[in-house]
């Protein structure tokens, strides 16, 4: 009976961070955030399409970063089912950041530009 309880008090423990977890995963995300602000502020690199490519990236490896030290998502608790929901989560972020890309971009490519005079006549 004593070693079902402690077992049990061990996988429950499991699941808990610590301050160090917190304070690693808040360096870690003001650290995803510095560095898009500052290739996008201090205008560090010439090719756009590559800014904008890393600052998606830096996107996503901070939301992996929340999942892990926030939300405690692991390969190991709960029989690998946060791992499934680590691979859906990739995989709807993949899916929004495309299409995101792909609406703005074709948003403005075929968006009519307007003139000051047309914009009087706008109803």
């Amino acid at each position: 009976m004593t070693s079902k309880s402690t077992h049990d008090h061990a996988s429950h423990q499991a699941g808990h961070a610590s301050l160090k977890g917190y304070l690693t995963g808040f360096v870690l995300s003001l650290i995803l955030t510095a560095i898009p602000f500052w290739l996008v502020m201090g205008n560090v690199l010439e090719s756009k399409p590559l800014t904008i490519a890393l600052i998606m990236i830096f996107g996503g490896i901070q939301m992996v970063v929340h999942m892990i030290y926030f939300l405690h998502m692991n390969s190991r608790s709960e029989g690998g089912w946060t791992m499934m929901a680590l691979i859906f989560t990739i995989v709807i972020l993949v899916i929004v950041l495309v299409g995101s890309l792909w609406v703005m971009y074709h948003l403005n490519a075929n968006m009519m530009p307007m003139s000051p005079e047309m914009m009087k006549n706008m109803p």
